[in-house]
């Protein structure tokens, strides 16, 4: 039994949460004790609290099988080889994770868009596409979702504001199509002296009409 679902990036993590089947607290137990530790701002009870949630809200898709596909890079790995085997563990839903080229994973989203054909339930994308789920409309939207399709089965402690990037993952109606999973960090370093060199200051002015600085924003940068 399959549920058809195209979603995108951590699309899937929620997808996963609204639809869990049932397993039970000893398996939940055993990845809190292997993986999680103490590494949660939730005490023991509070974790343990939260995958019963999981558990609970799993029992009426039991024996459901989802597939997911990311690129290859560390962070895909680990919910790949850790967390998929751990989620079915608990909940009793079969995640197959499928780690392929990142070219791959755009190519076969593609195909499943352009097609009908479902390659995959869930897709782990570069928020970049933001744009070609909104227009193709064929990924879910996710703010109508868990406010209504999903609502029972969309995590109660799921706080939208401990996302970084949201603003990149919604789309020009204003609703939100993917979740970030990770994030590709950027760091600038610059040289203090030549900012503060007198010199330097007043030829930047000069030709720019503006005080010299750290860039703040992407006409600065350039």
């Amino acid at each position: 039994m399959r549920r058809q679902f195209l979603t995108s990036t951590t699309a899937l993590v929620l997808l996963w949460g609204a639809g869990q089947a049932y397993a039970g607290m000893d398996e939940a137990k055993t990845f809190l004790d292997t993986e999680i530790k103490d590494l949660s701002t939730l005490d023991r009870a509070g974790q343990e609290a939260e995958l019963q949630w999981f558990i609970d809200a799993a029992k009426p898709f039991a024996g459901m099988d989802i597939k997911v596909v990311s690129e290859t890079i560390d962070t895909h790995s680990y919910e790949s080889k850790v967390l998929a085997p751990a989620f079915t563990a608990i909940t009793g839903i079969k995640i197959t994770h499928d780690l392929i080229g990142e070219g791959d994973v755009v190519e076969k989203l593609q195909t499943q868009m352009q097609s009908g054909e479902n390659i995959y339930d869930a897709y782990v994308n570069d928020s970049d596409l933001i744009g070609t789920h909104w227009r193709y409309q064929q990924a879910r939207s996710l703010t109508k979702w868990m406010a209504n399709e999903g609502k029972d089965v969309t995590n109660p402690n799921l706080d939208l504001a401990d996302f970084i990037g949201t603003k990149f993952t919604t789309a020009p109606d204003g609703d939100l199509y993917q979740l970030p999973d990770q994030q590709f960090a950027n760091l600038y370093w610059f040289r203090y002296d030549w900012f503060n060199d007198e010199k330097n200051k007043a030829d930047f002015k000069a030709k720019y009409g503006y005080d010299l600085g750290v860039p703040v924003n992407w006409s600065a940068y350039e």
